[in-house]
């Protein structure tokens, strides 16, 4: 199959080399509720420690402003009575920065859901889903929302499985399929859609891209089964992104190792 590679050391090709030395790009790290703020908080401060970002802005609701300090990069938007987002400014913000990683922690809230699915649909930049933002995908309008080729899904097979029958594709992806199967649903979905997917299952790390899908075991990365849903792989795969644009398996093969 033309479409499959696995790959099993690290690339040869160094995009560590186009990484700049001087500071730039806006990348805005979008998540968190009245109850739980830690991760986006944590893997802005990951990002802007270890990638010459110029701005890394923390977006959260607004019903947290009274807990943390004013600093410059965190971007507070009105939240609902629930303490997640209303959805009213996302779109906004989003279209400002350069990058924007959906790291999660959002409330179930209908308004929520309904809303940031809204703002992803309509995201002028790249834009990069993981933990539990890509639910939001499922429960939204996903046919519409997977249209957007600045899509990205660091999504589970579980999340994939929800994904793939809410948008009715007549294709099954479960977690007892083998790794050619997987390919092959991987690489049929994003012919049918624009959207990028990085997933993991039965110790393999798969991207797909326009048809296009690769393999990597996980033993062969910088990762375990633990770190590797953490967010700061997802946060590493953004800035590799950002100064690599176009050129989205090479970029996220990088950041594995």
């Amino acid at each position: 199959m033309d479409y499959f590679e696995k790959i099993t050391e690290k690339p040869n090709e160094d995009l560590t080399w186009n990484i700049p030395e001087r500071k730039q790009g806006t990348v805005n790290i979008i998540g968190g509720n009245s109850q739980s703020f830690k991760t986006p908080v944590k893997i802005a401060e990951f990002l802007g420690a270890n990638y010459p970002v110029e701005n890394v802005n923390v977006v959260l609701p607004d019903v947290l402003s009274g807990q943390l300090p004013p600093l410059p990069n965190f971007v507070f938007l009105p939240s609902t009575d629930s303490g997640s987002f209303t959805g009213e400014g996302v779109a906004s913000a989003m279209d400002n920065a350069d990058f924007n990683l959906l790291i999660g922690d959002f409330s179930k809230n209908s308004i929520t859901v309904k809303e940031l699915g809204s703002a992803v649909k309509v995201a002028s930049k790249m834009t990069l889903l993981t933990r539990d933002a890509v639910d939001i995908i499922a429960e939204g309008n996903p046919e519409r929302i997977l249209m957007n080729e600045n899509l990205i899904l660091f999504a589970s097979i579980p999340q994939l499985q929800k994904l793939l029958h809410a948008t009715y594709y007549p294709r099954m992806i479960t977690l007892s399929q083998s790794l050619m199967q997987i390919a092959e649903t991987l690489h049929k979905f994003t012919l049918s859609y624009p959207t990028s997917i990085i997933t993991f299952n039965n110790g393999q790390v798969l991207i797909a891209n326009a048809g296009k899908v690769v393999a990597v075991p996980l033993e062969k990365t910088s990762y375990s089964a633990l770190t590797f849903w953490s967010g700061e792989l997802a946060a590493k795969i953004v800035a590799m992104n950002l100064y690599n644009p176009n050129n989205f398996i090479s970029s996220s093969l990088a950041s594995l190792f």
